[in-house]
């Protein structure tokens, strides 16, 4: 069974502008080793931190979120899940993985999402941990 993984917006964030592990992992999602599944919410997020962070003009915003449609399934969420109460907007992370029917959320928010380890039966992994987590399964197999 392959993987069904959401990306935090920091890892979306660092796969665009710094690449490593992060950008390992989405690459598989493009390559599709591994299903990768977002919602607006979560783009939305990533098209402010591109703008603001990155310097990205509309055109590039628009161009990479489009791209990452390509070989992202996107999900619709309600907002409901209260599950993070030191920062909210983390809640959109583990709502799209839920109704994404994902087994993995993949993050770097080392404060608030990695420490819950597990939400609803989904592993909560950082870039790293995710990788080592699929090499070690190769090896096994």
């Amino acid at each position: 069974m392959r993987d069904i993984v959401v990306f935090d917006t920091n890892i979306l964030f660092s796969a665009i502008g710094w690449r490593g592990k992060a950008f390992v992992c989405l690459e598989m999602a493009r390559n599709g080793h591994i299903e990768a599944a977002t919602c607006r919410e979560i783009l939305e997020e990533l098209a402010e931190k591109l703008a603001s962070k990155l310097g990205f003009d509309s055109r590039q915003v628009q161009e990479t979120l489009v791209d990452l449609l390509t070989f992202m399934r996107l999900v619709t969420i309600t907002g409901t899940t209260k599950v993070i109460e030191a920062d909210p907007d983390d809640d959109k992370i583990l709502e799209c993985a839920f109704v994404a029917g994902a087994t993995h959320i993949v993050s770097g928010d080392r404060r608030h999402v990695l420490p819950l380890r597990k939400h609803s039966g989904i592993e909560i992994l950082s870039a790293g941990d995710y990788l080592a987590g699929k090499n070690q399964t190769e090896k096994q197999m």
